[in-house]
């Protein structure tokens, strides 16, 4: 399963179509940009093992980029390209990249970086003053396959105990590109045995810095799918493009389907939908009202994964079962339990840690406390979910991993922001939880206690501001409450949860 087999059997058949400029990369295409450039980064010195980061908007050129790494055998790290410069910069230096491919949006941010470690840097799109260029490269390199290819691996960063980005990395396969044997090639096998089958048009509307959209995108390449890759979502394009390019599967996340529902009925409804024949949810949980109603628009076509980007277990369910099992993310794939405060299995029912069997390993970068705090006395492993099962296997998430915020789909770690906020003179305590939000799922909101109370009319506003000016806006507050006290115990520890329940009152569940 490769883009290799494509181009020789299908060579004009569309690998990407861009969703706005309607740029059509072809598998014979695809292939030769991806040997191309598996190739220069090889002359410029990079061998098996070694680690790119990919700094770019979606472009047809990330996922050339990206195949060159994955036949090289190298890592390859996606970065979010709103992150500001000293987020991007601990990444860069953490994953220990030795080439940075980053796209002209980004020059503002790339400018700023230390780039004395990365000997190899290249535009994957535009100019950027100091780099090479993307197209040039491709020209100056030769054609055809290396001759060791064999599988890469992305590795790409969640949370660390510190609040700061943790890389989750995975053992390269070490064996030939395209082997069976190989967890990528298991991994898009199993993602294709439970998808449509025939000819397949799949949507990815988000951005390729995430895993999912990333290893979807290439996992049905491997399959010989068409792409059709969105630059930004809008939810008028986005049923546009299922209408034109008769899309088959999609993928999306629960804040898309809200964006899509609040569009006028006589709107919606002038679209031609009936290509659709599978489309997965995932990311965040998805409000039982928002996923009856896209039932009910798109039938039941809608399922649902949940697993997370270590890979340590992972369920499914499909929109029928989901209708007798509202609010279930299904069954679990692997030997699942629940653990409580003391070690212990639960019983059906009760609510604790989820944990897995198997799974496949992974270690967090650089972090091995980490990396052995998710594993339990059975050598079971747990990303950090609370949930329960019912009496037929069926497992309901009811919390949040170290209370992580979940905003359109974006992981949001409140600690990096709670670090940027305690450090401004007019606070004297602070906490970041996420609150409902109809559209996004959650939104980040601050309770904030003052040196010197009470706030005036641009407390607010300025506490925000200076939260900007150091982190992605996404992962800073919307809105910030004020309070005479936050709620810890002796010892110091906050009670965060009780700050939650407020606002989370009348809720289905805490985690909507």
């Amino acid at each position: 399963m490769t883009p290799s087999y494509h181009a020789r059997r299908t060579p004009d058949h569309p690998a990407i179509v861009m969703g706005t400029s309607g740029e059509i990369v072809t598998y014979r295409q695809l292939e030769d940009r991806s040997t191309r450039f598996a190739s220069a980064l090889r002359t410029r010195g990079l061998t098996a093992g070694d680690h790119i980061a990919i700094l770019m908007e979606n472009t047809r050129s990330f996922l050339e980029i990206a195949w060159a790494a994955q036949r090289s055998g190298l890592y390859y790290t996606a970065i979010n390209r709103h992150l500001r410069p000293d987020e991007v910069q601990y990444i860069l230096d953490d994953c220990g990249a030795v080439a940075l491919i980053a796209s002209e949006s980004t020059s503002d941010v790339v400018t700023e970086l230390d780039l004395e470690g990365v000997r190899v840097k290249i535009a994957g799109t535009g100019e950027i003053d100091g780099f090479e260029r993307y197209d040039d490269v491709l020209a100056a390199s030769s054609a055809g396959r290396l001759a060791d290819e064999s599988e890469g691996r992305e590795m790409l960063y969640s949370s660390g105990t510190t609040g700061r980005p943790k890389g989750v990395r995975k053992p390269l396969p070490q064996t030939p590109f395209g082997d069976p044997s190989s967890a990528p090639v298991q991994i898009a096998q199993g993602m294709l045995d439970h998808s449509s089958s025939g000819d397949v048009v799949y949507l990815s509307p988000a951005p390729l810095y995430h895993g999912s959209p990333l290893v979807f995108s290439m996992s049905w390449q491997r399959a010989g799918a068409t792409v059709v890759l969105m630059e930004g979502f809008d939810p008028h394009r986005c049923l546009e493009l299922i209408t034109t390019h008769r899309v088959t599967d999609a993928q999306f996340v629960p804040t898309m389907f809200v964006r899509m529902l609040r569009l006028p009925e006589q709107e919606r409804t002038q679209y031609d939908l009936s290509s659709l024949r599978s489309v997965m949810h995932s990311a965040a949980p998805c409000p039982i009202a928002v996923k009856r109603q896209m039932l009910g628009w798109w039938g039941p076509i809608i399922h649902e994964y949940y697993s997370g980007t270590e890979d340590v277990g992972a369920s499914s369910i499909t929109a029928q079962e989901w209708l007798t099992h509202p609010g279930s993310v299904g069954r679990p794939l692997q030997k699942c339990h629940i653990v409580g405060e003391d070690g212990q299995e639960l019983p059906t029912g009760a609510s604790g840690v989820v944990y897995f069997e198997g799974g496949r390993p992974f270690e967090y970068h650089n972090d091995p406390e980490k990396t052995a705090s998710v594993t339990d006395i059975h050598g079971w492993r747990t990303i950090g979910d609370m949930g329960y099962l019912d009496e037929e296997g069926y497992l309901y998430l009811t919390d949040r991993k170290a209370h992580m915020i979940i905003s359109g789909g974006l992981n949001i770690y409140p600690q990096e922001t709670e670090n940027i906020l305690a450090g401004h003179p007019l606070i004297a305590d602070v906490a970041v939880i996420g609150v409902p939000d109809e559209e996004m799922g959650e939104a980040v909101k601050a309770v904030v206690q003052l040196v010197n109370p009470p706030a005036t009319a641009d407390t607010e506003a300025t506490l925000i501001e200076y939260c900007r000016k150091e982190l992605a806006s996404y992962k800073c507050p919307r809105s910030i409450d004020f309070v005479d006290e936050l709620p810890r115990d002796p010892n110091g520890k906050l009670y965060k949860r009780r700050l939650r329940e407020h606002y989370w009152a009348g809720r289905d569940s805490l985690i909507l």
